[in-house]
């Protein structure tokens, strides 16, 4: 997959097939869009998603957390089978840019786009005037073809970055991978910890979430550890471990059942299946050893019943 940063002068070598959007969380919506593009290759068209490197929202001053990062949403659109993707420099000069020189400008001239689809919340440019309607309008004179994308519903509702969002902030994690299509996951290098985990005969892999990346209510989830092609059931700490850190920075600690190696170093995937229980502060290592022993048993159980399924 070829990745297009930090610049505005690019020029793609063919026609293309466009999805554009802020694609937070790639949830099932996204992800019909993306669907529609990759389409498109059996016509010869790059299959190519224009997204932005920094959210509206937090570039304007709203939404700071986002649900998938910068990394997280490369890997994806390469796993789904995406050709190009353009990671536009949202800043002062490009938001005030005219909707329809951003048609004409990037759209028709720099990517050649030949079809392009959106869902109806779509708004681009500058005031974010622009949107499908505009698409629509100029289709013709560019020689694109535009095609409106209808909203997925789960249980009833549409679904959003916005009710994802609500529902991780609010551990439901069976709810937002529902709406995603798969589990609500953090991803990242394994770091050294404090070893506690090993020292008790219970080793850890930890990660350290970028800054930007939101996480659910501090607890232990029972989870799904992916890397390097492998899959292994796992039990997460999601918080700050106050029993042994004095620190606040937040992390994902998770202990792999059935995993027999080094992680140290390596890049991998967290996938927060469930919540089992809030955060606690323990008066002892002890008393933490307990409980950490209870939520592994627990955790067995838990990967029995559902992977049995």
């Amino acid at each position: 997959m070829q990745i297009i940063e930090q610049t505005t002068d690019f020029r793609l070598p063919k026609r293309s097939a466009v999805a554009i959007g802020k694609f937070d969380g790639v949830h099932l919506g996204h992800r019909k869009l993306i669907h529609k593009i990759i389409e498109q290759k059996k016509e010869n068209c790059l299959a190519t998603v224009f997204t932005f490197d920094t959210s509206a929202a937090a570039f304007f001053g709203g939404e700071e957390k986002e649900l998938t990062t910068v990394a997280e949403k490369r890997r994806i659109f390469e796993e789904l089978g995406i050709d190009v993707l353009i990671e536009f420099p949202l800043n002062r000069e490009t938001a005030a840019t005219e909707p329809g020189e951003f048609v004409h400008k990037y759209l028709a001239e720099q990517m050649q786009t030949a079809y392009i689809c959106a869902g109806t919340d779509l708004s681009f440019g500058r005031g974010g005037a622009g949107n499908y309607a505009l698409l629509e309008q100029y289709a013709e004179k560019y020689g694109y073809l535009a095609e409106l994308i209808d909203k997925v519903k789960v249980d009833g509702e549409m679904v959003s970055s916005t009710r994802v969002r609500e529902a991780v902030r609010e551990g439901r994690m069976e709810d937002a991978a529902r709406m995603l299509g798969t589990p609500y996951n953090v991803s990242g290098i394994v770091e050294h910890g404090k070893r506690l985990g090993r020292s008790i005969g219970m080793p850890t892999a930890n990660l350290i979430p970028e800054k930007d990346k939101l996480l659910p209510p501090y607890g232990v989830y029972y989870s799904r550890v992916r890397t390097e092609g492998k899959t292994y059931k796992g039990i997460s700490n999601v918080g700050c471990k106050p029993t042994v850190n004095t620190e606040n920075a937040a992390g994902v600690e998770t202990y792999l059942y059935d995993y027999d190696g080094d992680l140290y170093g390596r890049n991998i995937t967290v996938e927060l299946l469930s919540y089992r229980r809030p955060e606690m502060k323990f008066e002892n290592v002890e008393r933490l050893k307990e409980q950490m022993e209870a939520d592994i048993a627990a955790g067995r159980d838990y990967s029995q019943a559902v992977f049995a399924q």
